[in-house]
């Protein structure tokens, strides 16, 4: 059993954002994970059907597996660097504002 997978780093997106979508498509089909992914409104959706694209390019190309019979195994994200901004505030105050990065990976399988 081959476990195939594809990582994107550095999205500028915060982690629990793409968490809520990977929570969505985790154990599915990769048909189901693309109907899944094709409506969501969220910008996150976008950059995870990304990865799962590439892991099962990956399957398909590199491990001559055929994508119908792929399942999604594991998927999750980690936190990136965080880049450190500061904001203006009132009477010569600044408050730190954080812009947190994410590494999503996606490992499939086949059934």
């Amino acid at each position: 059993m081959k476990i195939v997978s594809a990582t994107s780093k550095y999205i500028r997106i915060s982690p629990t954002k793409i968490a809520i979508i990977i929570s969505k498509i985790r154990g599915k089909t990769y048909k189901e994970a693309l109907k899944i992914l094709k409506y969501l409104p969220q910008k996150a959706g976008s950059i995870v059907w990304q990865t799962l694209y590439s892991a099962v390019s990956n399957a398909t190309n590199n491990f001559d597996l055929v994508k119908e019979n792929l399942v999604i195994k594991e998927a999750y994200v980690n936190q990136g660097p965080i880049l450190k901004r500061m904001r203006p505030r009132a009477q010569g105050r600044a408050y730190a504002i954080q812009k947190k990065m994410s590494h999503v990976t996606i490992r499939v399988t086949e059934i």
